[in-house]
């Protein structure tokens, strides 16, 4: 959550021994604690309220879904499941050789201009193909 690795936390607990003191530290320790107690509390009780006001409608309603981030991936990727997605791993596994080759597409020699054709709308284009052109259109 705060991304604290175990040095930083080391130097951080020995800031707080030198700042507030041995006799203080424990006090002060409980203190958070409790505080962060009450602030879950707080937050649980809001969240169940809103489920409760919102009606049997929504009981299946996620708060998650209102986050700012997840709405805009929900609206880019739709509702698949992308969660084992790891560019990290796929790339590790790229270079250790593990994906398969990607095969590479055809390429379309733009140099030379295609022969004016004329296709039925429901007839799709072959592989390499390019569409027809209209040269009083353009």
């Amino acid at each position: 959550m705060f991304n604290i690795g175990p040095l930083e936390f080391v130097v951080l607990a020995a800031i707080a021994l030198i700042v507030f003191g041995p006799d203080r530290l424990p006090e002060l320790a409980r203190d958070a604690a409790r505080m962060l107690r009450s602030l879950r509390d707080v937050a649980q009780g809001a969240r169940t309220q809103l489920n409760s006001e919102l009606g049997p409608d929504f009981a299946d309603f996620d708060l998650s879904s209102l986050n700012p981030r997840t709405a805009i991936k929900n609206a880019l990727l739709g509702d698949e499941d992308f969660s084992s997605l790891n560019p990290r791993e796929s790339i590790q596994r790229a270079l250790r050789g593990e994906d398969e080759p990607v095969r590479p597409s055809p390429m379309i020699d733009l140099s030379k201009p295609a022969p004016p054709q004329a296709l039925p709308a429901d007839q799709p284009l072959a592989l390499g193909e390019r569409p027809p052109v209209d040269p009083e259109a353009t």
